[in-house]
Order: C-alpha cells, then sequence, then structure tokens
C-alpha cells in the first residue's frame, strides 16, 4: 500500500501539477534515496516541466541503481532526444526495448533517432554502452503515469544543505577539463556519465545530500574518449571536443551561439603588414636625390668640416681609411691623417690646437 506522501505525489501527476509532483517525489527520495523507482518517477516530472538534463540525471541515477527499470531508460532516452541526443537517446532506449520486446514506445522513438541521425552529416560520435540489465522485468503502466510503491509511513523531513562543492573549468584546443573540488570522496561514490552535448556527475557524499552536476554542455564532445579521475582533493574530468572550437562557457546557452576555431595548425599564416604589400617605390631613385640633397645641403662651422670629412672617408680607398681612423684614435681626436704609409710606420702623439692642453683621463 502507498504511503499518504506517495499518494499526494500521484494525485498531482493526475492533476498535472508537475511542479508539486517533482517536490512530493524529492521528498520521498530524503526518506529512502536507494529506492530506484523514484527517480524513475521524478524523471517523468522533470520531462513534463522540460527540465531535460535534471530528468537524464534521475533516469541515470535510477539504471544505477535498479538496471532492469525499462522505464528509466525509457526517460532518458525520451529526455536525451529533446536535448538533441540522439546517439545516447538510441542507445538507452535499445537497452530498455531488450527488456521490454515488443513496446511500441521503444521502437516509435528508436525510430525517430534513426530519422533524426540520418539527418545529421559526418557525425563522430558512437552510441553510448548503456549497462547490461538483468534477467528479471519490471514492466511500465500503460499511461506511463509513475507508479508509486509503498513506503512504510509518510513522514516530514528537513531538507539537509546542498554540500559545498564547486567546479571550475579550462580547455585546450581538443579538450575541456572540468575539475569538481571536493575532499575525501572515495571513487565508489562518484558517478559520472557522458552524452553527446551532456555531462551528468553524480557524488555520494557521506552524511549529505546527493550531489548532482548536470550541465548541458557548450559543446559537443566524444564519450569515447572523455575519462575522469577521483583524487583525494578534486575530481577531475577531461571531455575531449568533437571539434576544435572556442567555447566561450563551459554549459550552453542560446546567446552564446557565436563559436569561434581554434587554429591548431603548427603552421602560422604569415602576417601582412602595410610594407608587406608590391611597391611602387623606385628606390634607386630616391637614394640619389637623398644624396644629390646631402651634397647640395649648405652648411657651417663644425657641421661642415664633418660633411668634408665624412665625404673624405666614403669616397677613399682602404688604406686612406685606416690612416683617418688610427690617427683621430691614438691622438684624442686632435689628427687625422690620410697617410697610411706614414700613420701605419708608428703610434700618431695628440696635437692639441694653440693655447690648449691635451689631459689622459683616468678611467
Amino acid at each position: 500500500m502507498a504511503s499518504d506522501l506517495e499518494l499526494k505525489a500521484y494525485a498531482a501527476f493526475m492533476d498535472e501539477n508537475y511542479e508539486l509532483f517533482v517536490d512530493l517525489c524529492s521528498q520521498a527520495i530524503e526518506l529512502n534515496p536507494k529506492k530506484a523507482e523514484l527517480f524513475a518517477d521524478r524523471a517523468q516530472g522533470s520531462i513534463k516541466l522540460n527540465n531535460f538534463t535534471e530528468a537524464v540525471a534521475d533516469s541515470n541515477r535510477a539504471i544505477e541503481l535498479d538496471p532492469s527499470m525499462a522505464k528509466a531508460y525509457l526517460r532518458k532516452g525520451t529526455a536525451c532526444i529533446k536535448l538533441e541526443e540522439y546517439q545516447t537517446a538510441k542507445a538507452a532506449l535499445q537497452a530498455g526495448a531488450s527488456l521490454e520486446p515488443g513496446d511500441p514506445r521503444f521502437t516509435n522513438l528508436i525510430k525517430e533517432c534513426d530519422e533524426r541521425l540520418a539527418e545529421e552529416n559526418g557525425t563522430l560520435l558512437k552510441p553510448l554502452v548503456e549497462k547490461t540489465p538483468k534477467s528479471n522485468v519490471t514492466t511500465t503502466p500503460a499511461n506511463n503515469a509513475p507508479s508509486l510503491s509503498s513506503c512504510s509511513r509518510a513522514v516530514t523531513s528537513v531538507v539537509p544543505a546542498k554540500p559545498k562543492i564547486r567546479h571550475e573549468f579550462f580547455q585546450k584546443p581538443e579538450e575541456v577539463v572540468v575539475t569538481i573540488l571536493v575532499k575525501g570522496i572515495s571513487a565508489e561514490n562518484v558517478s559520472v556519465d557522458y552524452g553527446e552535448q551532456i555531462l551528468s556527475v553524480t557524488i555520494d557524499v557521506p552524511g549529505e545530500e546527493l550531489y548532482s552536476f548536470q550541465p548541458r554542455l557548450f559543446g559537443k564532445i566524444i564519450p569515447s574518449k572523455c575519462r575522469y579521475v577521483v583524487l583525494p582533493t578534486k575530481i577531475e574530468i577531461r571531455l575531449a571536443k568533437a571539434e576544435a572550437i572556442q567555447w566561450t562557457s563551459l554549459e550552453f546557452s542560446k546567446e552564446s551561439i557565436v563559436r569561434q576555431k581554434i587554429n591548431v595548425s603548427s603552421a602560422m599564416p604569415r602576417p601582412t603588414y602595410p610594407s608587406s604589400k608590391p611597391s611602387t617605390v623606385d628606390w634607386d631613385k630616391l637614394e640619389a636625390q637623398m644624396k644629390k640633397e646631402e651634397k647640395e645641403e649648405k652648411l657651417d662651422g663644425d657641421a661642415a668640416v664633418n660633411q668634408l670629412f665624412k665625404g673624405i672617408f666614403r669616397n677613399a680607398d682602404e688604406d686612406t681609411r685606416r690612416a683617418m681612423e688610427k690617427s683621430f684614435v691614438e691622438s684624442n681626436g686632435t689628427v687625422l691623417s690620410t697617410n697610411w704609409k706614414e700613420v701605419g710606420l708608428k703610434k700618431v702623439e695628440g696635437n692639441p690646437p694653440q693655447g690648449m692642453e691635451m689631459k689622459k683621463w683616468e678611467i
């Protein structure tokens, strides 16, 4: 006999008050968190409310608790179709169909998945492999309403606070790494499931409410290449991208539909600068013009002398240049000779102008 709590939930479903139905199912789960049927029922309510990712999470939990429950596979398949997760939906429905041979609901939905998949070109994903169901079979009511089995008695309980668990992510061109920060969790208490564009994580935290994280992801992934590891301080999940695109967020949103390709090629394109455009300047003519202007430039004082010496040095032969450099350096700038035969034989002594004294600076 069903408890008062479950009877109220059933009545709410018949009245199409699905929000109340989900709330009552949640209360029942608080009292009996190992009862697979309650998760499957709540999944049905979430589907009615268009909360499809929550429905997938509850269906996964129901399947984990009771792999022989056909309606859990049906609800998962239905929710995944709504999320356009056709490969995942088909795999779930095929598993459910093996438990309910000939059930037209499975047959029709599998057919729908095949039609949708045929419309998609170049899919990279493989069907998600479901757990092998047990031999015993649980049938689903014909009207698809949730079947609420009896509880010992109705009890009002206070909903415990959700565990303080947070997550973060970063990405590479080929994968997204999701880190769930939680300490001291055993691997046996962690369940991670992947769809084409769904990540489902449940953590059974001792003494706390069951933690669930089921985002619809920004982009599609390859479930067969995804993996996770449970560490002492965190759970690290690596999601293999189906496309090398930049995820602007972890979760899908209609506002962020513009996706930017990531250039993973090792050969970077050559940047284009204004100077790389075809030039129409005659550089030889320009150089000749500059030299002409330089020669014709009228200078006074030291500037005129410097220009004269520069002209001599520029047009001189190798020996003359060597003489000018050696004499200028050795005389501390007081002598400038062009005679290498004379300068090359000895050190050039300084010869300061009349009235000035030359001193050597110590460093």
